[in-house]
């Protein structure tokens, strides 16, 4: 309790009352009286605003502990000091008492609250996992969608860990500026049944900004697949004229892109 509390309690000033406390100091130790700091006393003006005026006090107040709060009675020696001392030690008693005999509730209430965080947590996970965007695994572009299409290639590149494969008989450079859009590390092979030397050329200027791109002459594969580490995408289109035309995409559960590569 602070000693305004305690002065307004026992009907004495609060200058009187830590006057009185100073004569008999020897009573009070550390564990009987302790002064507020400045940080303690900004949270109690923080938290309660009854204490509002402790604000632009100079000096900061005094807390008594229950201890110290039965040796103001000896200190005090007023009728009304010990009565309210008196009244005091027993509310201490008494809450002391209710303490003790709801310990079991408190601990139940600790449980539901500790349960209640790990459910806080486990509904968090499930809101953030469904807040995810979800991969889109098979769809339609049609004739004129061609930013769209354009964006949706853009991000399985984006996507990729460690390697990139396309299987496409019509590269050029604009799927070279698509390619330049992975993180830094990933590798890219390209397999094209007619590389002109225009793409060496290309892929050339192109790999000394953004190296680890390498061709491959394949004339095995009719179809335009897009492989992102191992996750295999069967385009219906060539990459360079996304949404020139209508076509359809997919992705592949048959084989990994390491299987897939291995039968070319």
């Amino acid at each position: 309790m602070l000693d305004r509390d305690l002065a307004d309690l026992y009907e004495v000033e609060t200058k009187v009352l830590n006057q009185a406390v100073k004569r008999n100091i020897e009573r009070f130790p550390e564990h009987f009286r302790f002064q507020l700091t400045n940080q303690e006393k900004e949270e109690l003006v923080t938290n309660c605003d009854r204490f509002g005026m402790l604000k632009h006090s100079s000096v900061n107040p005094f807390a008594f502990t229950e201890q110290g709060v039965a040796m103001l009675s000896a200190v005090l020696k007023s009728d009304t000091a010990v009565r309210t001392s008196i009244r005091i030690i027993d509310a201490f008693v008494a809450m002391r008492n209710f303490l003790m005999n709801n310990a079991h509730i408190f601990q139940r209430m600790e449980r539901i609250e500790m349960k209640q965080l790990k459910t806080d947590e486990k509904v968090d996970a499930i809101l953030d996992r469904l807040n995810e965007p979800k991969e889109i695994e098979q769809g339609i572009f049609f004739n004129g969608q061609i930013f769209d299409a354009y964006a949706f290639i853009a991000r399985l590149i984006r996507q990729a860990k460690t390697r990139i494969a396309i299987v496409d008989n019509y590269i050029d450079d604009s799927v070279l500026v698509q390619l330049s859009k992975r993180l830094p590390g990933v590798t890219v092979d390209i397999y094209d049944g007619q590389i002109s030397r225009q793409l060496r050329q290309d892929v050339e200027r192109h790999n000394a900004q953004y190296p680890g791109v390498t061709l491959h002459n394949c004339t095995k594969a009719h179809d335009r697949f897009l492989i992102i580490d191992e996750d295999v995408y069967h385009i219906g289109h060539s990459l360079k004229d996304l949404g020139k035309k209508l076509f359809a995409f997919s992705k592949m559960d048959v084989m990994t892109g390491t299987e897939l590569l291995s039968r070319l």
